[in-house]
């Protein structure tokens, strides 16, 4: 299984935010830490901003923030609401095949789906940035991480 690019950049937008604290930050800052593109980090920006995990400010002083404390923000439904769908196989997505008769394999691939997401349900922002904020603030550039409230 491989995540979308969107997921991923969703993630490490969070992580930026986090680590960033309280300081507002701007979708080129972000774009350029992590060298990605910024019109396809303006579409995730967008998304996170509609699921609530990130505030925007527009204007002068304006920027991005998180929405909510990192300790809320699980990364398995910041998964599940950025991926596109999670068709491991073509049967998933309801695809004809010969073995769904007798085939074990969708089950199979359904309970690695359901303990992968499972794992990232225990996981929250706060725990990724949590130990290692410094380190991680660091190597983007940015000052030491500060505690970050929502707006």
């Amino acid at each position: 299984m491989r995540l979308t690019l969107h997921t991923d950049y969703a993630l490490r937008t969070l992580i930026y935010l986090g680590v960033n604290g309280e300081r507002r930050s701007s979708t080129a800052e972000i774009a350029r830490a992590y060298r990605i593109s910024e019109s396809h980090l303006t579409k995730v920006v967008h998304k996170l901003g509609q699921l609530g995990l990130i505030r925007t400010t527009r204007g002068r002083g304006g920027g991005l923030r998180l929405g909510r404390p990192a300790a809320e923000i699980c990364l398995g439904t910041v998964v599940r609401a950025t991926e596109e769908d999670f068709a491991l196989v073509a049967c998933f997505s309801g695809a004809a095949c010969v073995l769904t008769p007798s085939c074990r394999l969708q089950q199979v691939l359904g309970d690695a789906l359901n303990a992968f997401l499972a794992v990232l349900d225990q996981v929250t922002l706060a725990d990724l940035i949590g130990g290692s904020g410094g380190a991680v603030a660091q190597l983007l550039g940015l000052e030491a991480p500060r505690t970050q409230t929502p707006l």
